[in-house]
């Protein structure tokens, strides 16, 4: 793997990372750790704590993947345009080389 593969997957998993560490505290974290802190509360008549093992862990989850897919979005944009650049600096290094000044039998015009 190149160097710029292995930045690439490091901040792939630092993405899936965060975003996982987010739905687990949305989903353990507000359906049943914090379930009676927040049963106080009520969205339509039910307690929030129900209302988030029910209904938001889900929705959060589904919102994740949306960010996920921005964000991957962005990183895929961001190593394309890279790439492309990299690219780009070789063909110009190598035409700059054939582009010495000799003909194509080697002989200096």
């Amino acid at each position: 793997m190149t160097a710029s593969t292995t930045t690439y997957w490091r901040r792939n998993l630092r993405i899936m990372g965060v975003l996982l560490a987010v739905w687990a505290v949305v989903g353990l974290g507000g359906g049943i750790l914090f379930a009676d802190q927040l049963n106080g509360f009520h969205i339509g008549g039910f307690p929030l704590g129900f209302w988030i093992a029910q209904q938001g862990s889900i929705m959060v989850f589904v919102l994740l993947i949306l960010v996920y897919a921005f964000m991957m979005n962005r990183l895929d944009a961001a190593y394309v345009r890279r790439a492309r650049g990299a690219a780009m600096r070789k063909d110009e290094a190598r035409v700059g080389e054939s582009d010495s000044g000799s003909d194509e039998r080697g002989t200096r015009s």
